[in-house]
């Protein structure tokens, strides 16, 4: 992990509750919901959005699609996740970043409060830190958003903290 002393901002994976259930589920209906179950057989290669961890060998994960992005805005969108099977959402502390980054090829899409996107980059993990301080010194971002810069999947948000104790 690393830490930052110099702006605030806080990861934010996406909420486990939103997909309790889906072990649940058969095959076909998984399938009627366009929902794949996957066995993983890679690491790193499958990054989970509700744990921001790379899934383990051997574990299971959904790939689905999610509204990730529900901006009133030209820019809303929703795109293809994996989610880990049973996991519960991971907490990252204020100025914390989680390793599955570090070693990743990212695009970084900054928006303003009204969902319109007002800056962009394509970066190395290892210099997302300083992408994120760089963004949020402009006044008129409001939070980021990460996604894998290949595939081009959305990861999660980066919202800015004014206050290390939030």
């Amino acid at each position: 992990m690393i830490k930052n002393n110099m702006g605030n901002f806080k990861f934010i994976a996406l909420n486990h509750q939103e997909f309790d259930g889906l072990d649940d589920l058969s095959e076909q209906e998984l399938s009627e919901r366009d929902i794949v179950r996957i066995k993983v057989d890679t690491y790193p290669g499958f990054p989970c959005r509700i744990t921001l961890e790379d899934a383990e060998i051997g574990e299971d994960v959904f790939l689905l699609n999610y509204n990730y992005h529900s901006a009133h805005s030209p820019y809303k969108a929703s795109g293809p996740v994996f989610i880990r099977n049973n996991s519960k959402t991971k907490d990252y502390p204020i100025n914390e970043i989680p390793e599955m980054f570090l070693h990743r090829c990212l695009s970084l899409r900054a928006y303003d409060e009204n969902g319109m996107m007002q800056k962009a980059d394509v970066l190395e993990g290892n210099r997302l830190k300083d992408k994120i301080e760089d963004f949020f010194n402009d006044e008129k971002i409001d939070y980021l958003h990460i996604h894998n810069a290949k595939p081009g999947c959305f990861n999660c948000v980066v919202k800015k903290v004014q206050n290390a104790d939030q």
